[in-house]
């Protein structure tokens, strides 16, 4: 079976909130592009089977707004501590741990470690001018190995990268 993988960097954080980072909010802008970019993956008929995400707030938001614009409630998003600060090892044993049947996870996260997962999973990847590949709320749609897994270096396709702020 084909499988998608779809990473999606929390929104804009508000650094005006004085907390801890794990606990660091969304902006407003933050939450509007999360819904912004759910409602995209809606219309692109990219609904994930599984929605994983970090439990920092930041990106736990992002996760609830983008899953309620798919259909799923909160109690639905899977939360995993191990993806707050994640490493590529973090990456790849929270998704062989996802279930086999499931054909497309949409994860939630952060930088950098997004972004080193991308360079792995993909041969290639030019860094647009602004030096922000997975800028906040931007979604990579990639195509994967048959088996979560399995995840060698350059074993997926980049399918799209889409900025929430690109979408009208």
């Amino acid at each position: 079976m084909a499988r998608t993988l779809m990473l999606l960097r929390h929104g804009k954080s508000d650094w005006e909130v004085d907390v801890d980072d794990f606990n660091r909010p969304l902006k407003k802008r933050g939450k509007k592009a999360a819904v912004r970019i759910g409602q995209w993956m809606r219309e692109q008929k990219l609904k994930p089977g599984l929605i994983v995400t970090s439990p920092a707030a930041r990106a736990l938001i992002t996760a609830e707004r983008t899953g309620e614009e798919l259909g799923f409630a909160s109690s639905e998003i899977i939360r995993d501590q191990r993806l707050y600060e994640a490493e590529l090892a973090d990456f790849k044993a929270v998704l062989s741990d996802c279930p086999a049947d499931i054909g497309r996870i949409l994860l939630v996260g952060h930088n950098p470690g997004l972004e080193t997962l991308l360079h792995y999973l993909v041969d290639g990847i030019e860094t647009p001018e602004d030096g922000k590949l997975l800028a906040t709320a931007t979604l990579a749609v990639l195509t994967m190995p048959s088996d979560w897994a399995v995840l060698g270096e350059h074993s997926a396709k980049l399918v799209s990268i889409t900025r929430a702020s690109s979408l009208s």
